[in-house]
């Protein structure tokens, strides 16, 4: 059994199409079946139900696929750790955010500890991100909500209020605070079903006997704050990503806790190496300090 054939084996597995398969690895179709059919050879057993270029994960597949996993997640920490001892000050910290509005803050403050780390940063839904933190391919997550697992870590690092942005000139402009009741025929701008904030606020005015009203929904939270201020639609923004627009008010939402927990998270068997430790502590650092300015 070859370590390419482990390789090859969990992108089919993962994709379950030999067309999508074979480009995401960079090689020809006929090579990746051929390999696959020789794991399946070494094995003894089939490991997909084949349909077409379509391959489905039999039994015997799903019980490997665990394994295989298992095996290439050791072996890629072992590369991490002994990279991490002959190049300490070299490196890339691979991060997935569903909250990405601090993150630049949060970068720089990282940069003056460690200028020769790079980043290699995903913005991704709630499922996504879990997915990827499970499967231990990011040394961390920032998200919220935050994700729960037996092994994945959860350090809740903020509370964070979600506010409501309404552009000047608006009938809300001015004011401090506002009931939900308040925004039953709004129209909204937000991001798509599976973002933290979404998924948090639609059942929320729900209980209060309406569903926003969205004339606009995307996958960059940053984009909304543009919205607003073009008039397209209110939003409901997380504290931490307001905006000092002067076209942009921002109410606090009466007699709800309308609020977000923002989680640092990471698998429990990943190896952490020393420029992810330092990266942790300056996370938690920003937040303290971003909770202590709070009133």
């Amino acid at each position: 059994m070859e370590l390419l054939q482990l390789q090859y084996f969990l992108t089919v597995a993962r994709l379950e199409h030999v067309t999508e398969a074979a480009r995401s690895l960079h090689v020809t179709q006929s090579s990746l079946s051929k390999t696959i059919q020789r794991l399946e050879e070494d094995l003894g057993v089939p490991l997909f139900d084949r349909i077409g270029r379509k391959l489905r994960l039999n039994e015997f597949g799903s019980r490997f696929l665990s394994r295989a996993e298992r095996a290439l997640f050791e072996l890629e920490q072992g590369r991490r750790e002994i990279g991490d001892l002959s190049g300490p000050e070299r490196g890339t910290l691979k991060l997935a955010v569903t909250a990405a509005s601090m993150l630049p803050q949060i970068l720089k403050e990282f940069r003056k500890k460690r200028p020769h780390i790079q980043f290699h940063v995903q913005m991704l839904t709630t499922q996504e991100l879990s997915r990827l933190l499970h499967r231990g391919e990011v040394d961390f997550g920032l998200a919220s909500p935050p994700v729960r697992g037996d092994d994945i870590e959860c350090q809740i690092v903020f509370i964070d209020p979600i506010l409501v942005a309404v552009p000047k000139g608006h009938r809300l402009a001015g004011r401090s605070s506002v009931s939900l009741t308040e925004l039953r025929d709004e129209w909204f701008v937000g991001v798509k079903r599976g973002y933290g904030t979404r998924d948090l606020v639609d059942p929320i005015c729900q209980t209060v006997g309406f569903v926003p009203n969205y004339v606009y929904e995307g996958d960059e939270p940053a984009r909304l704050t543009a919205l607003v201020e073009a008039e397209i639609g209110i939003a409901f923004v997380p504290s931490t990503a307001r905006n000092a627009r002067e076209q942009i008010y921002y109410l606090e939402v009466e007699h709800h806790q309308l609020r977000r927990e923002i989680a640092l998270l990471w698998h429990r068997s990943r190896y952490i190496s020393r420029a992810a430790l330092e990266f942790r502590e300056v996370v938690t650092d920003y937040f303290k300090t971003l909770s202590e300015q709070s009133p």
